[in-house]
């Protein structure tokens, strides 16, 4: 085996997380439009699949957080992304339906194990704080992001197989990097990120993350409309899907040269501010989105989704691990990534089944509205709670 390293390379953390969700969103996007277009299913079928993928992927996310607590989290990674990278080899060669499908879970649970994983092994760094790891995991992320769906926007007018190809060679640089740089002696917790002094018994505490975590799942199901409902509705409008794909690359470039300053600014607020500021500027793309019928249009709620989504998305996992004790980072962050997982799990389905009865504009007006729900309970279990000093 490699050399046992003593702690993570924080560049290591990044890039591990640029490549993984490089890989991710060569399928998020794909799924629809390939299951629609090229397969003839519908957008429910379409739907109902990622919902099956994301069901698995929200396992991985809880075996992912149990195990990083309580046995091996190299082996645990190593294994993850075994089962990704196999599935996704295996689809170059088969996929048509539905052996398409089926493989998809297989490459759910183990990008879903190894995003709650990726997040354990950040939060135990020492060398830096929390909130300042996760603000620049958050734009490698992103950079991903913009990669993937960038990418998959022009490959797939080469056919799905060169797709799954790139694919596989993002999936294998990734096994490369975890048998090289995750081989680390982990702290359950870096001794130096003590728990906020007068912090709330676990009972509350796990009620806040909850909270937290329902404002996840809002955020999650409407920020997937925009990988599975909006792409074929912009096609439908007769606007192309390179077009739709470089949406994400200002989406990117927006994140990648904005991030840092909006970082800098979010440390003088809470978290808690930093959060509802964000989910609120987010929901209400949604209602612009109602009206956009032109390129430029769509343009402009990227822009106006992007700035929400700058503000608000970075802070969460360092707020649920500012209330994490000694023994939970796995378990909080496994809850975190298991209902953004949810989230993604249900949205296409939720955006399928509401289209098969309304318009777009009830399904961006209801995403919107979602998310503005779940947001109050969160202020108002926040505020019961009298949690707001423990979460800068």
């Amino acid at each position: 085996m490699f050399k046992k390293r003593s702690e993570i390379r924080f560049n290591s953390v990044i890039i591990y997380s640029l490549i993984l969700n490089a890989g991710a969103s060569f399928m998020w996007p794909l799924v629809t439009v390939y299951m629609h277009n090229y397969l003839h299913k519908s957008l429910t079928l379409a739907g109902l699949t990622l919902l099956a993928m994301s069901v698995f992927m929200m396992l991985g996310n809880y075996l992912g957080g149990y195990l990083f607590d309580r046995w091996s989290p190299y082996l645990t990674t190593i294994i993850s992304v075994l089962i990704s990278t196999s599935a996704i080899i295996t689809l170059i060669f088969f996929h048509g339906w539905p052996i398409f499908s089926i493989l998809l879970l297989f490459v759910g649970f183990g990008d879903g194990c190894c995003m709650t994983l990726l997040n354990s092994y950040a939060a135990s760094i020492k060398s830096r704080s929390t909130r300042a790891i996760f603000n620049v995991l958050y734009i490698g992320q992103n950079i991903g992001i913009v990669i993937g769906t960038l990418m998959v926007g022009f490959l797939l007018k080469h056919g799905v197989t060169v797709v799954f190809m790139v694919t596989s060679l993002f999936y294998l640089t990734l096994l490369i990097i975890t048998l090289i740089d995750f081989n680390v002696a982990v702290d359950r917790r870096a001794p130096t990120k003590v728990v906020t002094p007068g912090a709330p018994p676990e009972s509350n505490v796990n009620k806040m993350v909850m909270a937290i975590c329902g404002v996840v799942l809002a955020v999650y199901l409407a920020y997937t409309l925009w990988e599975s409902v909006v792409p074929v509705h912009m096609t439908n409008l007769h606007i192309s899907f390179e077009n739709y794909s470089l949406l994400w690359t200002l989406n990117g470039l927006m994140i990648v040269f904005g991030q840092p300053f909006v970082n800098r600014v979010s440390t003088k607020v809470k978290l808690s501010t930093q959060t509802y500021v964000g989910a609120t500027i987010f929901s209400a793309s949604f209602v612009c989105l109602i009206f956009a019928k032109t390129y430029p249009a769509f343009i402009f709620v990227m822009v106006i989704t992007t700035i929400g989504e700058m503000i608000g998305f970075p802070g969460i996992p360092a707020w649920i691990d500012s209330l994490s004790t000694p023994q939970q980072r796995g378990k909080f962050q496994g809850m975190y990534n298991l209902f953004m997982s949810c989230g993604r799990a249900v949205g296409p389905l939720f955006g399928g089944i509401i289209l098969d009865f309304a318009s777009y504009w009830g399904l961006f007006l209801l995403a919107a509205g979602l998310i503005i729900i779940f947001m109050i309970i969160l202020m108002i279990v926040n505020r019961s709670q009298g949690m707001a000093k423990g979460t800068n």
